[in-house]
Formats: C-alpha cells, sequence, structure tokens
C-alpha cells in the first residue's frame, strides 16, 4: 500500500444523497476537479469506497 493517496472529486455531490454528500466533505473536497493528499488508511479507503463513484483515486 502507498503511503498516501490524491483524491479529486469528478463528479458532483448535486443529486446525491446526503450521506454520499457529507462523506464527500470530510474527505476535505468542496469543488469539483479539485485534489487533495490524505494518508492511506482504512478509515479513508472506507470513506473512498462509499464515494468511489464521485472521485478518482491515485496511489502516490
Amino acid at each position: 500500500m502507498a503511503n498516501s493517496l490524491k483524491v479529486t472529486l469528478v463528479k458532483s455531490t448535486i443529486g446525491a444523497i446526503p450521506k454520499h454528500k457529507a462523506t464527500v466533505a470530510a474527505l476535505g473536497l468542496k469543488k469539483l476537479n479539485k485534489t487533495v493528499e490524505l494518508p492511506d488508511n482504512d478509515a479513508v479507503r472506507g470513506m473512498l469506497w462509499h464515494v468511489k463513484h464521485l472521485v478518482k483515486v491515485e496511489e502516490i
């Protein structure tokens, strides 16, 4: 596993269920096509699994 993950919001949260909107916000993604670098751990991986249809993930 990598040390960190590069996560980009590629699909809008408009129309997404509220739980998914909250998860995207908790990941630190606010605008479309913005990228954040997050630690690679089980908690972050679980959050990403729930919103995998909205984000793009790259291992660094």
